[in-house]
Order: C-alpha cells, then structure tokens, then sequence
C-alpha cells in the first residue's frame, strides 16, 4: 500500500510541475487561460532602433520641417461718410473689421526666407508663419510678383532653418508620384499624394506667364504656396490653384514649377521685384481667320497691336506682321512670345523676324522694360 501512496505523490508532482512549466511558458496551450475573463495577447517587442524611413516616408520627414503655415489678416476701413453718427444711426456700425485667410509657404533659406504665393500675402495688414517645430513668428514681404503669383516674405528667429533642396522638374515625367504638404482649410500641415498628371499647362487665365504642373495630389483652400516635392523630398513646384466648382480637391490641382520659382526668388530676393524684357505689341495665335487677315502663314503669331511709343513701335513693327523668331529662338505661340521676350534683359537690341505681306523682314528691336502690372 506504502508504494503505491508513494508512486501516486510522485505522479501528481510530476503533473503539477508540468502544469506550472506549461503555465508559465506556454499558457495558451492550457484550456484554462480564458477563464474568468482573462485572454492572452501578443504584442511585439519595441525595437531597440527605429528601422530607417524608406520611400515616401522618408521624403514627407524631409520636407515636412521645411513648409509652413501662414496666417494674414487684412483690415478692411470704412468710408469715412459712414462713421458720421447719422449715417450709423441707419446702417449701423460700420467701424473697421478684420478678414483673415491662411495659406502656406515654404523655407527656401536657412535665414529665413519664404517663398509662397502672391495671393496669399496680397494687401495683408499682418503676417504670422507658424513653422511645423511649433515656433511663430511675425513676417514681412519682401517683395511679390503678381504675374507669376509668387511671393517671399521673411521671419527673424534665432538659430538655421531647416530649408527644403530644390528639384529639377524640368527631368519630371507625367506619372511621377508627388507629394503635396500645406495646411487645408486651417487643420494644420498635412500630406497628400498623387501624380504628375500633365506638364506644360497654360492658357488656363491664372497668371500672365504659366507653365503649371498639373497633380491630382489633393490640393485644398490653405494649400497655395505650399510644396509640392518629388520622392526624394526635393521642391518640384509651389502649389498655387485648383480647378473646383465648390472649393474643394477633385484631382485637378496646379503648381508653378521650382525652376521658375527660384529664378523668380532669387530677382525678389535681390532687388525687392522682378524685371522682365518688354517690346509692347498685342498678341494673338495665328488661326485661319487671323493668317487671313495678314498672310498664309499659320506659325508664329499675330501681331494685333503696337503701344505709341513702345520698342516695337520704334522698331517699325506694325500691326498684321507675324512674328516667327525672336533673337534667333523660334516663335509658335504667344505663351513661347512672352517668356522669350520676358527673358531678355532690358536694353539688349535683338533681331526679330516677321512675315509682312507674304514676305519675311528682319527688324532690330531693343528692349524696354516690361511695367507693373498696374501700370499695364
């Protein structure tokens, strides 16, 4: 009897050590572990390293730091008639009242300079740009240009900015994945993506002088001048427009190519405006109708007026002459016309090359300075 009490106490320590083994090192094999409403779970170790950022991950983290949120505020005044006690008595108080809008931009210089659009900034009484480390800061313009609708404004804070590298769109390829980053409709600095889903885009009545990058990145109100950057998190362009009936994203979203930002930036940057070459002729693309009205020639473009006095008044350009060349650069269209003419350096005499009456002429012209647009 004594040997079998004893191999019975032997077999249950047996059994109850296996069970505290199982217990402790495998509990989910134990039918009893979700008893009492006790469940197992797994979770993963936390990583000693965090694993390196790839893709676009790692081009958000790269240019998120460089753009920013920028809040204006415009005070509109009132008449002066309508502060008269008399007049209020009937409409009410009329006194000054302050709009505000927001926008973004983008840290171009490790000193503080920031490039946007022109129309967010446009006659803003006050300028706050919150950058994404949380810091704010008062800016002011340091100059604009309305035709390109590009702008640059600066803040004073202490230490190096993390300024955002320039890209190449001019290498950009319809189909490339893009990432766009500002701040919609006030909810703080967000990244959308998408493609490159045209290059080229003009005659669209934006600007004077536009060849967009078209994405379908969701592009919003609050999005204008914010970036829009390739997978290495390079600028390939600064977003400025949609096409939306009711104000939101349906695909259809316009940046202004880096290339033109910069050089734009860079005469903002250094004489506070942008100067551009100017012969002062009204323009239109040759069609049928129009080669009717001077000649055969269905290339170049008409030339449908001369401003009194202008270069190209002095010149002897009339108007009916198709213009086909410009400083021995062929001319196709009058978006090629502008930027070829734009590009000249006031004061530079060049040859340009017409068709008058069926026959080519070659005339000198020199160029004038291209005036404000308020002057225009």
């Amino acid at each position: 009897m004594r040997k079998h009490w004893l191999l019975f106490t032997q077999t249950v320590t047996i059994a109850l050590a296996f069970l505290f083994v199982i217990h402790t090192l495998k509990p989910e094999l134990l039918p009893s572990a979700a008893r009492n409403g006790v469940i197992t779970i797994y979770e993963s170790t936390a990583p000693a390293v965090n694993p390196p950022l790839t893709g676009l991950s790692f081009a958000a983290k790269k240019a998120m730091p460089s753009v920013v949120n920028i809040y204006t505020s415009t005070i509109i005044k009132t008449p002066p008639l309508l502060d008269d006690p008399r007049f209020r008595f009937f409409f009410g108080d009329q006194s000054p009242k302050k709009r505000s809008s927001l926008g973004s931009g983008v840290i171009v210089s490790p000193d503080g300079y920031i490039l946007t659009n022109h129309h967010v900034v446009e006659a803003a009484d006050q300028i706050e740009v919150a950058l994404a480390d949380g810091r704010k800061s008062r800016a002011h313009v340091i100059g604009s240009d309305p035709e390109t609708d590009l702008a640059v404004i600066k803040i004073d804070l202490p230490g190096s900015l993390p300024a955002i590298t320039f890209g190449h769109p001019e290498n950009a390829h319809v189909g490339d994945i893009v990432l766009a980053i500002g701040n919609p409709f006030g909810v703080g600095q967000t990244v959308t993506m998408g493609i490159i889903s045209a290059l080229k885009r003009d005659h669209l009545g934006l600007n004077t002088f536009e060849n967009f990058i078209q994405t379908d990145a969701a592009i919003n109100p609050g999005n204008s001048g914010g970036a829009l950057v390739d997978t290495n998190g390079n600028l390939v362009g600064i977003n400025s427009a949609i096409y939306s009936p009711n104000g939101g994203s349906l695909g259809i979203g316009f940046a202004i190519p880096a290339t033109i930002a910069k050089k734009t930036m860079e005469q903002i940057m250094q004489y506070g405006s942008v100067t551009r070459g100017w012969i002062g002729a009204g323009i239109q693309e040759v069609s049928p109708d129009a080669a009717a009205f001077s000649s055969d020639h269905t290339r170049g473009v008409l030339i449908t007026e001369v401003l009194h006095n202008s270069p190209a008044e002095l010149a002897g350009i009339k108007a009916g002459d198709v213009l086909i060349a410009i400083d021995s650069k062929p001319i196709n269209d009058w978006s090629a016309m502008l930027d070829t003419i734009a590009n000249l350096p006031p004061g530079k005499i060049v040859p340009v090359k017409l068709v008058r009456n069926g026959k080519e002429v070659a005339l000198p012209v020199k160029i004038g300075k291209r005036p404000k647009p308020a002057e225009q």
